[in-house]
């Protein structure tokens, strides 16, 4: 299976990029695994947010396949544990899913095109965290997910 993250923006801060550098090289081990970034759109500061958001929107729709299997990443998406990710995640892989996509979408959220054309929605938390954290925080804990599937030391009960 091949996992695909979809993020808009740029990662601007060194330490930020050079940790999901580390969990990405670490998923390599388990998965295909693609982080593809959609470049920031120009002039926003004269830019509504709802027009932002359908251009940021257009951009995710042309990376999708039919066949994909699309995840937001939302506040309002469904909350899980490690290990109910690790097992979420084995599912996809046992029906065969041929490419999992992730998309971290940009400061305002989801154009109504993207929700409508993805259903699926995960959150990491109840907590607000900037854009480019959640990048960190999701490949560290899809990386603990593999981890949790192969009995490694990484996650403590």
């Amino acid at each position: 299976m091949k996992i695909l993250l979809i993020v808009v923006g740029k990662t601007d801060q060194q330490w930020l990029t050079e940790g999901i550098t580390q969990y990405i090289d670490r998923l390599s081990h388990y998965s295909q695994f693609e982080m593809q970034v959609i470049p920031d759109i120009r002039n926003t500061r004269s830019m509504e947010a709802q027009v932002q958001k359908v251009r940021e929107g257009e951009q995710i729709l042309k990376l999708l396949q039919p066949s994909d299997d699309v995840w937001l990443l939302d506040d309002k998406g469904r909350e899980m544990t490690s290990p109910e990710m690790a097992q979420w995640l084995e599912k996809r892989m046992a029906q065969s899913t041929k490419r999992l996509v992730f998309i971290i979408g940009g400061p305002y959220g989801f154009s109504p095109d993207v929700y409508d054309r993805v259903p699926g929605r995960l959150s990491l938390s109840r907590m607000t965290f900037s854009h480019q954290m959640v990048r960190l925080i999701f490949v560290e804990q899809l990386y603990r997910a593999f981890s949790i599937l192969h009995n490694l030391p990484y996650h403590h009960e």
